[in-house]
């Protein structure tokens, strides 16, 4: 049991650094030359970055914010469930489940699916680019977010 604990815990790190790397950085989008990259902050062409929100059409402007504040509420979900699941591993009496943790946790997956949903619907089909790693890191959060999420509500203290 204290192997599956261990493991959960790591993976949620893991899950906590990948938001973070995919919400900071510029790499969401990339063209074939790759001189040019977009995220949901800053739009990158030959090493000089501009506001992403100075690049877009204003019919896009509230959808970009929309992914930025869902990417951000992922993020602080994250941790607030990481922090849950320690303080619920030193409380949580035997044979309890980490029900809150999972919620958290839940909550950070509705979150995740918002906003990368919000940006593959309106950003990206553009012709000529590609995802690039934080897309699909944003992806892989959200797969296991859920698979964590599951897990919480499942899991309990022996």
């Amino acid at each position: 049991m204290l192997v599956i604990l261990a493991a959960v815990l790591v993976v949620h790190v893991a899950v906590t650094i990948m938001l973070y790397v995919a919400t900071i950085s510029n790499v969401w989008l990339k063209n074939a030359a790759g001189n040019w990259s977009q995220g949901i902050w800053m739009d990158c062409t030959n090493g000089t970055c501009v506001n992403v929100l100075n690049k877009i059409d204003g019919a896009q402007h509230p959808s970009m914010r929309a992914v930025e504040s869902f990417m951000i509420l992922a993020i602080i979900f994250c941790c607030f469930s990481l922090m849950a699941f320690i303080a619920q591993l030193f409380t949580l009496g035997k044979g309890c489940r980490f029900y809150i943790t999972g919620g958290l946790m839940f909550v950070c997956f509705i979150c995740i699916l918002c906003g990368v949903s919000i940006y593959t619907a309106r950003f990206g089909h553009t012709r000529g680019t590609y995802q690039a790693y934080c897309f699909i890191l944003a992806w892989i959060c959200f797969c296991l977010s859920f698979i964590l999420a599951i897990l919480f509500m499942v899991l309990r203290k022996k």
